[in-house]
C-alpha cells in the first residue's frame, strides 16, 4: 500500500536538475501547489521542512502524453473516473505526474463515454487532459488498432473531438491522409494539439498538415510511413522538420537503438519526447489482459497479441528516462527534459509545468542512488512516498 499524500511547506534537495541545469543543495519553499521560492540550502532548515536522503535527486515530475493503461485498468474498458484514476495511481509510482489517460480506435460510443467522464476525470490528480489516438487513421498502418472501427471523419465526429478541446490539453492521433486540411484547422482552433500517427502520408501531406495546425508524431519509427531515397514519409519529415516535435517508446523492442540514437541526434531533446504507450501490466499484477476481445500476453517484456503483433508496451516513464541514457546515448539531463519539459512545451504547460522554478507547479520527482529509484512524488505540492517497483 502507498502511503497517504502529506503537503509540501519546504523541501531540502541535496541535488536539483531544474529543467535545464544542474543545483547542488537547494531548499524549495512551497505553497498553493506551486513552488514559491528556491534558494541555496541554509545551514539550519526551517520547521517543517521535509529533507531528502544524500542520495537523493529531485527533478521536474514526468509527462507522459501516451498512456493506455496501468494498474490493471485500460482505459477503453472503462472510460470512467474510476478507471481513470486507477491508471493515473499506478503511474505515478514512476514518477509520472502529468498523464494523457489514452484512448485508442473503439466503437463510437467510448468516445462518447471518455467525453461524458472527462471533466470528472481532470479532477483526478496528474490528469493533464485526454489522448484520442484514432478512430481516424490509415487501415495500412492499423498496428494493433482494430480495422472495423477505423474510418474518416463525418461532421458529427468532428464536432464530438472538438468538444475535447475545452478538456485541460487534450491531443488526438490522426493519420493526415484521412482527414481534409479545412479539419485538421477546425481542429487545432477548437484547442487540440495535433499529432500525426498511424500514417501513409507523404511528406506533402504532413507539409500541408503542418500548416493546417499538426504540431506532433506519435511513437515515432512505428506505423507510420517510412524514409526512402524520394520519399520522406513521416518518419522523415520528422527527423528533419523542425516544426515537429515527436514521442518515441524508449523500450529497445519497438525501436532498435541505433534507431533511437539516430532521432536524438538528429532531433534533440527539446523536439523528442519520452512516451510509455503503457497498458494495464504496468504497475499491476497480471501478464495478460484483453483488447476489444483479443488476447495480449507479457512475454520478455514485450507485449504481443495473437498474431505477434506489438499492443503497447510495458513500460514506466522512469524505464524510459534509463533507457534514454543506455539506449540513445544522451545525458541524463537530457533524459529528463524529454521527460518532463519537452512534452510540457507540447501540451502548451511550459510555464506551468516541466521545470523546477519559482511560479511553477510543485510536481516533482525524488530519485534515489545510481539505479535512479522513484522514492517519492509531488503533484501539486502533495507528497507521496513510493515502494520501489524495479522489475
Amino acid at each position: 500500500m502507498e502511503a497517504e499524500a502529506i503537503p509540501l511547506r519546504a523541501l531540502l534537495a541535496p541535488r536539483l536538475f531544474d529543467g535545464q541545469g544542474w543545483a547542488g543543495p537547494t531548499l524549495l519553499h512551497i505553497a498553493g501547489g506551486c513552488i514559491e521560492a528556491l534558494e541555496p540550502a541554509p545551514r539550519h532548515a526551517p520547521e517543517g521542512c521535509l529533507m531528502l536522503p544524500d542520495d537523493a535527486l529531485l527533478a521536474p515530475g514526468f509527462i507522459d502524453i501516451q498512456v493506455n493503461g496501468g494498474g490493471d485498468a485500460l482505459l477503453n474498458d472503462n472510460p470512467d473516473e474510476q478507471t481513470i484514476a486507477r491508471i493515473a495511481q499506478a503511474h505515478r509510482c514512476f514518477g509520472t505526474t502529468g498523464l494523457l489517460p489514452t484512448l485508442i480506435t473503439d466503437a463510437p460510443g467510448k468516445m462518447v463515454d471518455l467525453l461524458a467522464a472527462a471533466q470528472a476525470g481532470l479532477s483526478v490528480p496528474g490528469v493533464l487532459g485526454f489522448h484520442l489516438e484514432g478512430p481516424f487513421l490509415n487501415l495500412a498502418r492499423k498496428g494493433i488498432h482494430p480495422a472495423a472501427f477505423m474510418r474518416r471523419p463525418a461532421a458529427a465526429d468532428l464536432a464530438l473531438l472538438a468538444r475535447f478541446g475545452r478538456l485541460g490539453h487534450s491531443l488526438v492521433t490522426l493519420a493526415p491522409e484521412m482527414m481534409l486540411p479545412e479539419a485538421i484547422k477546425a481542429l487545432a482552433a477548437a484547442g487540440l494539439v495535433l499529432s500525426a500517427g498511424h500514417s501513409e502520408a507523404t511528406a506533402a501531406g504532413v507539409e500541408a498538415a503542418i500548416g493546417a495546425g499538426l504540431s506532433g508524431v506519435t511513437h515515432l519509427f512505428n506505423a507510420m510511413s517510412q524514409l526512402t531515397p524520394r520519399e520522406p514519409g513521416l518518419v522523415g519529415m520528422a527527423l528533419g522538420d523542425e516544426r515537429l516535435m515527436a514521442g518515441i517508446i524508449c523500450d529497445g523492442l519497438h525501436v532498435a537503438p541505433l534507431n533511437l540514437r539516430l532521432a536524438y541526434r538528429l532531433m534533440g531533446r527539446d523536439r523528442l519526447m519520452l512516451v510509455s504507450d503503457a497498458m494495464p501490466t504496468v504497475g499491476g499484477a497480471s501478464r495478460t489482459f484483453a483488447l476489444q476481445g483479443r488476447t495480449i500476453r507479457l512475454d520478455g517484456g514485450r507485449l504481443t497479441g495473437p498474431d505477434g503483433t506489438l499492443a503497447g508496451a510495458h513500460l514506466g516513464m522512469i524505464e524510459a528516462v534509463r533507457n534514454a541514457v543506455t539506449m540513445m546515448g544522451c545525458e541524463l539531463g537530457d533524459a529528463l527534459v524529454m521527460a518532463s519539459g519537452t512534452p510540457a512545451r507540447f501540451l502548451g504547460l511550459d510555464r506551468q509545468r516541466g521545470r523546477i522554478a519559482q511560479g511553477y507547479a510543485a510536481d516533482l520527482v525524488a530519485l534515489r542512488g545510481e539505479r535512479l529509484t522513484v522514492s517519492a512524488t509531488s503533484i501539486a505540492g502533495e507528497w507521496l512516498m513510493h515502494r520501489s517497483l524495479d522489475r
